[in-house]
């Protein structure tokens, strides 16, 4: 199992995103009061955000979530206030497309700036 962990420049802002966007549930906070580390789980899958912190700037990361019916989970999101495009100059921003290697795919930056992208094999 590999599980990937998005750093994240506000938490609260962070957790609204991944949960009232996006279908992940959090499963653990540490500490539970006011969190630097999250655990998100989004049916089998696991993903972790950590609060950037000491003044380092980090860069984003990609995650990628794979899924079987890309089209109906984008609707779903748009219809909880997913903004679309974020990146007016990138097409796999703005809709679905279906890729020369085989997969249909979509991608959505988070408020930190760190990509995940929807794809469907």
């Amino acid at each position: 199992m590999l599980i990937p962990t998005l750093t994240v420049r506000d938490m609260r802002e962070a957790i609204a995103f991944h949960t009232e966007v996006l279908d992940f549930k959090i499963a653990a906070r540490l500490p539970e009061a006011d969190p630097f580390y999250l655990v998100l789980i989004g049916g089998p899958d696991e993903l972790h955000l950590s609060l950037r912190s000491g003044g380092i700037p980090q860069g984003p990361a990609t995650a990628i979530l794979v899924c079987s019916d890309i089209d109906a989970l984008l609707a779903t999101y748009r219809a909880r206030g997913l903004a679309i495009p974020t990146r007016p100059d990138s097409p796999v921003h703005a809709e679905p497309i279906d890729q020369s290697w085989g997969t249909r795919e979509f991608y959505i930056d988070d408020p930190s700036g760190n990509t995940l992208i929807l794809q469907q094999r």
